[in-house]
């Protein structure tokens, strides 16, 4: 196969990238790990709301998927899915990738739009073997967050996700607990401030 703009990653940026290059006349072949394009938004936080797209207000994260593939359907473009990049070398003038099914693309150019590389979640290191309760007990991620309404919840982590997902999830009934090594977050200072605030009013 071979396009003249090769992107690594089919999230936000990714997908973007196909409507700036469709406006140049250039075509563009994605390849992403994941089963779907939209990357960690459509993967880890669909339901979740998003503020800060300049111009929109308020948009959720699957939403804001739709609307840039709904942005793209003027330009011609491949999308390669369930497969990732496994070698890039120099052949002539152009850069051969192969993907760890076998599929190889001759491009000229390469974007590397991956975020934070190939999603796999960050298993807890667990004496017993819970795998079966994965997707139903224990979660890496919320695709569906009435699914834990008026449920008890604990999160795990000090990040944005579990920041965001502390409040989102308070605000749909469930009982949060949020569970992280120290009382300090890594998260945005404004969700970490409002957290806090729930947490002083017993919320």
């Amino acid at each position: 196969m071979k396009t003249d703009i090769l992107v690594i990653g089919a999230g936000p940026v990714g997908l973007f990238t196909v409507f700036e290059a469709g406006i140049l006349g250039l075509k563009c072949t994605l390849i992403d790990n994941l089963d779907k394009p939209g990357g960690q938004c459509a993967e880890l936080y669909p339901d979740k709301p998003i503020f800060d797209i300049p111009g929109v207000p308020y948009q959720t994260a699957q939403e804001h998927v739709d609307a840039l593939i709904k942005q793209i359907e003027p330009f011609d473009y491949d999308l390669i899915l369930n497969e990732r990049v496994e070698s890039i070398s120099k052949k002539n003038e152009l850069w051969e990738l192969t993907t760890n099914k076998g599929s190889k693309v001759e491009t000229p150019n390469i974007f590397i739009a991956a975020g934070a590389g190939s999603f796999e979640p960050i298993k807890p290191n667990l004496e017993r073997d819970y795998s079966s309760l994965e997707g139903n007990k224990i979660f890496y991620a919320i695709k569906d967050k009435m699914l834990f309404k008026d449920k008890k919840v604990a999160i795990f982590g000090g990040g944005d996700s579990a920041l965001d997902w502390t409040v989102e999830l308070q605000k749909v009934g469930a009982e949060v607990s949020l569970i992280h090594r120290r009382d300090a977050f890594r998260g945005a200072p404004d969700t970490e401030m409002n957290v806090r605030k729930l947490n002083e009013e017993k919320k």
